[in-house]
């Protein structure tokens, strides 16, 4: 049995908040306000946030700020929940590794 899920209709009244530009991992992306830094992220195409200390891969997993996989450094701080942080203009991005380092972009030295 196929169960079908309901879909808004074309005219549904939501639209999305004003076009920004936030930086992610040194190159700039178009995020739009109302989105979450993990909306931005995955739009800029990857669904990694951070790396373990061994170096293990992980990113959005509840999304709604429990578990703590999805953390990045946010305006320079680290340890930050890309699932219940908004975006705004000039919102700098990168993903962590560890416990806050930048990871290497190739366009540039690492900063902690």
């Amino acid at each position: 049995m196929t169960i079908e899920r309901p879909r808004l209709p074309a005219g549904h009244g939501l639209e999305r908040g004003p076009a920004v530009t936030v930086t992610v991992d040194g190159r700039p992306v178009t995020a739009y306000l109302g989105e979450s830094v993990a909306a931005a992220l995955m739009a800029a195409g990857g669904l990694d946030t951070r790396t373990t200390r061994a170096g293990e891969r992980r990113g959005l997993f509840c999304g709604m700020g429990v578990c703590f996989d999805c953390l990045v450094i946010v305006d320079g701080v680290p340890g930050t929940r890309a699932c219940v942080t908004w975006v705004r203009e000039g919102t700098d991005i990168a993903r962590q590794d560890g416990p806050g380092d930048r990871r290497e972009t190739g366009d540039g030295p690492d900063r902690a």
